[in-house]
C-alpha cells in the first residue's frame, strides 16, 4: 500500500499516483539520462558513432585493420540490496553476485559490437569501512575471479588487470562496485547498429530462467532500475533499521514504500524477494560467441536492453520504426515491481527489461538458428518484432498491457 496524505477537499490521494511521473527523479535517478547525453554530445564518439560501444582506432599497435573498444559501468545501487540481505540473513555470499553485475554490465555491452574474447578488466571498489568489513571485500574479489574462471571455461577470455579498493567514508554510504573493460578486435568482426534495416526481425532472449551456465534460477532483474525497485517493493522496516542505505533528503514517502520483506517468497519462482532482486545480471557471452562463430556475417545488430530497456534501440537507428509485438512473458519480479509501485506499463517498458533483455536483429531466414542456439543454453528466445521504414525514429511496443509508442 502507498502512503497517503489528505488534501483540503478531504480526498485521499495515493502518493504513488501523485508522484508517478517524477518519483524516479526525486530519488536521484533517471531512465533516459537526457542531461548526461547532452553533456557528452560534443566529445569524440569514435570511428562509428552509432556503435553500441565506442570504437576507437588501434592506438596501441596502429594497425588500421584493428580497433579498440571500451566500456565502463557497475552494479549501481544493487550493492545496497546485497548489504540489506547480508545484514538481515548473514549470507555474505550474495556479494559474489554483485561482482558479476559489475563485470556483465560491461561485458554484454561489448558483446553487442561483436567482441567475444580477450577482454581486459579492471575493477574499482569504494567502501565505507564503518559498514563494509574486509570479509565483504574478499567475497567481491572472489566473486570476480569465480566469474572470470567460468567465462574462460566457456571460451570467453577475460583477463583481470588489477584495480582499486578505496575507503571513502565521507562519500560512499555503504559500497560501490564498478568496472571497466576493454578489448582489441578486428574491424571485420564488428557488429554495428548502423546495419539495422527495414525487413529485419528481432529475436529476443529471455533474462529469466536458468541458463546452463548459471547456478540457480535467475529472476531477470539485471542491474537497472534498482533504486526504484528497491524503494517501491521493500517495506518501511528497512528505512528504520538501515538509515545508511538511502539519501536523507529524499521525500520520506518515497523511501522503502512497498510491502515486502527480503525473505518473502516471490510467487512463480523458487526465489524469495531479496534473492530475486539480487539475481546476478545474466551474461549472454557464451550464447553470442556461438551465434557469431556459426553465423558469421548474418547478424546485423545486437541491442542490450539495460538502461532504457525497450527504448534502448532509439539511440542507434535512423528513420526506422521498430515494432515489438510478440514479447516474451513478463517475468514475476517485474509484475511484483509494477504491482507494488503502480507504475504505468509504458514507463515499466522504458525502465526495466521486463523479461526480454537481449535483442538480435537479422534476416528472418536466420532467426530459427539463433533461437535454437539460445535454447541449447537453456534460454528462452523467439521472434519478438520487426523493423520497417519510417519518417522518424519510433519504437512501438504492442504488449498484453497495451500499445505504447516511444520517440
Amino acid at each position: 500500500m502507498g502512503f497517503h496524505y489528505r488534501k483540503k477537499d478531504e480526498k485521499l490521494i495515493s502518493i504513488d499516483k501523485l508522484m508517478e511521473k517524477d518519483k524516479y527523479e526525486q530519488r536521484g535517478v533517471s531512465a533516459s539520462k537526457e542531461d548526461v547525453h547532452a553533456a557528452v554530445k560534443d566529445l569524440y564518439h569514435g570511428l562509428y558513432p552509432k556503435a553500441f560501444c565506442k570504437v576507437y582506432p588501434d592506438y596501441m599497435a596502429g594497425d588500421d585493420a584493428w580497433c579498440n573498444a571500451m566500456s565502463a559501468d557497475g552494479s549501481g545501487t544493487k550493492s545496497i540490496l546485497a548489504y540489506l540481505y547480508w545484514r538481515e540473513t548473514g549470507d555474505v555470499s550474495v556479494w559474489r553476485g554483485i561482482a558479476q553485475d559489475a563485470i556483465v554490465m560491461n561485458l554484454d555491452d561489448l558483446l553487442c559490437i561483436g567482441a567475444t574474447d580477450n577482454f581486459l578488466l579492471t575493477s574499482v571498489i569504494n567502501r565505507n569501512k564503518k559498514f563494509i568489513p574486509g570479509e565483504v571485500i574478499a567475497e567481491i574479489i572472489s566473486g570476480t575471479q569465480e566469474f572470470i574462471d567460468k567465462m574462460n571455461d566457456a571460451g570467453v577470455g577475460i583477463h583481470l588487470m588489477g584495480g582499486e579498493t578505496a575507503d571513502l567514508g565521507d562519500i560512499v554510504r555503504t559500497v560501490t562496485v564498478d568496472a571497466a573493460m576493454s578489448v582489441r578486435m578486428k574491424k571485420s568482426d564488428l557488429v554495428l547498429t548502423q546495419n539495422i534495416k527495414p525487413g529485419d526481425v528481432i529475436v529476443g532472449l529471455a533474462s529469466y530462467g536458468k541458463a546452463t551456465y548459471e547456478k540457480e534460477y535467475n529472476s531477470g532483474i539485471s542491474s537497472n532500475g534498482l533504486t526504484s525497485a528497491r524503494h517501491d517493493v521493500l517495506s518501511k522496516y528497512y528505512a528504520e533499521k538501515y538509515p545508511e542505505t538511502f539519501e536523507k533528503n529524499i521525500d520520506a514517502r518515497l523511501v522503502y514504500s512497498g510491502s515486502k520483506k527480503m525473505t518473502d517468497a516471490l510467487t512463480g519462482t523458487p526465489l524469495n524477494v531479496g534473492k530475486a532482486l539480487l539475481s546476478p545480471t545474466r551474461t549472454y557471452a557464451p550464447v553470442i560467441k556461438k551465434v557469431l562463430s556459426e553465423m558469421q556475417g548474418q547478424v546485423n545488430a545486437i541491442i542490450n536492453n539495460t538502461g532504457g530497456a525497450f527504448t534502448k534501440v532509439l539511440h542507434y537507428i535512423e528513420v526506422l520504426r521498430v515494432v515489438k509485438d510478440d514479447l516474451l512473458p513478463v517475468a514475476p519480479i517485474f509484475n511484483l515491481i509494477q504491482t507494488e509501485s503502480q507504475t504505468g506499463w509504458k514507463e515499466m517498458y522504458k525502465v526495466l527489461n521486463c523479461g526480454t533483455r537481449l535483442e538480435i536483429y537479422l534476416d528472418e531466414s536466420h532467426a530459427a538458428q539463433v533461437i535454437e542456439i539460445a535454447h541449447s543454453f537453456g534460454i528462452e528466445a523467439q521472434i519478438i518484432g520487426y523493423v520497417e521504414s519510417s519518417l522518424t525514429n519510433e519504437v512501438e511496443v504492442d504488449s498484453e498491457h497495451g500499445i505504447f509508442i516511444y520517440h
